[in-house]
């Protein structure tokens, strides 16, 4: 039973996202095609309110031992292709993997046909060349499991407190800009 219990809050938090994001109307196509042009700034806002309320809520059930993080070794060489698979199905679609399943919960044919189909060609196109991307671009500037705070040798909240504030000033001078 205990090992149901991460997948049943993945599954609930994955809901309330979603209820959000499709509140906060960035499930629609015209919405981020605003934010791409620069002309509405409503998904760089839920982004920068989720970046911050995800980094102190995540660190506060770390500090509380409710919770244990293993980051993820990293590269640049990742980086640039999940980059690469990001902004090629953004710029095709207009949707990201978020955007394009409260999209398709919305009922717009677009995302559940272009997205969906994207979604499980480009999972399959990158199953299929892994094992030879691992062993050759992934690999180049290899990073590990760095962190912020293990780069700058300090705890996690010399990071979160001063980066959150600074989001928080952004979003406010987003608002008061009218943006």
């Amino acid at each position: 039973m205990k090992t149901r219990s991460p997948l049943a809050w993945g599954l609930l938090f994955g809901i309330i996202f979603g209820f959000l994001l499709q509140k906060g109307g960035v499930t629609k196509y015209d919405v981020i095609i605003g934010q791409l042009l620069l002309q509405d700034f409503t998904v760089l806002k839920i982004i920068l309110t989720a970046v911050v309320s995800g980094m102190i809520g995540i660190h506060l059930m770390k500090s509380l031992g409710w919770i244990q993080l293993d980051p993820k070794s990293g590269s640049w060489g990742k980086n640039a292709i999940g980059g690469l698979i990001f902004g090629l199905g953004f710029a095709l679609l207009g949707y990201c993997p978020g955007t394009i399943a409260g999209a398709i919960g919305n009922g717009y044919l677009d995302a559940l046909v272009g997205g969906l189909a994207g979604i499980l060609l480009g999972s399959g196109l990158l199953a299929v060349a892994y094992p030879r991307l691992q062993a050759g671009v992934m690999k180049r500037g290899h990073f590990g499991d760095l962190t912020l705070p293990r780069l700058f040798k300090v705890s996690d909240w010399a990071v979160i407190g001063p980066l959150s504030l600074v989001i928080v000033l952004a979003l406010y001078l987003l608002e008061r800009a009218g943006l």
